[in-house]
């Protein structure tokens, strides 16, 4: 077992250095970074969050509730639950790397830049489909962000990737029950609304 862990690990290594920089050029060196800085994510999240608010109908105002609750759950699994317990450094802190953002004083494993974006993607997914055309690339193109800066292995953004869509299709499963279910029960005659 103890073989197969450090073939994969050497595996997920080998597969960072090719991105990180073999990969590494003049236009990934200035968009990567500027696509994975956290402020600019959050950014983007807010104006997101405020469009839905002021154009969506019903189920998608209701549905920024879902969408807090995914990027509470998915952060605080991947930060304050399982990057404590694996405690996988960074490749920035063990290793040469073509750093182009601050190392970060916490754990890499798994990303939570990668949990966040696809649990909200899968969420948005189950809510409202035509949205997984944008969402779904962004979150790829975040998550490669992290390894073209230097912060994580490959492994780390799949396992982010992973916990996120999890969560995010779990929220989405529970959403819809719980939204179907208070506008049947609210509607008049029982009636159900959609």
């Amino acid at each position: 077992m103890s073989e197969i862990l450090a073939s994969l690990m050497a595996l997920d290594k080998t597969i960072f250095q090719f991105i990180n920089q073999s990969l590494a050029n003049p236009v990934t060196d200035i968009i990567m970074p500027f696509i994975t800085t956290d402020l600019h994510l959050k950014i983007f999240y807010g104006v997101c969050l405020f469009l839905i608010l002021w154009k969506g109908d019903r189920r998608l105002r209701w549905a920024v509730l879902g969408s807090l609750l995914v990027v509470t759950l998915s952060d605080q699994f991947s930060s304050a639950l399982i990057k404590p317990l694996v405690g996988r450094l960074r490749p920035c802190k063990i290793m040469e790397v073509h750093l182009l953002v601050g190392c970060g004083s916490g754990f890499s494993f798994p990303s939570s830049h990668a949990a966040n974006l696809f649990g909200q993607a899968l969420f948005f997914y189950g809510i409202a489909p035509r949205s997984a055309k944008f969402l779904i690339p962004l979150a790829v193109l975040v998550a490669l962000s992290r390894v073209f800066v230097g912060v994580h292995y490959p492994g780390d953004i799949l396992a982010g990737a992973i916990l996120g869509s999890m969560v995010g299709l779990a929220i989405v499963i529970l959403f819809s029950k719980a939204y179907r279910r208070f506008y049947s029960e609210s509607a008049p005659g029982g009636k159900q609304i959609t």
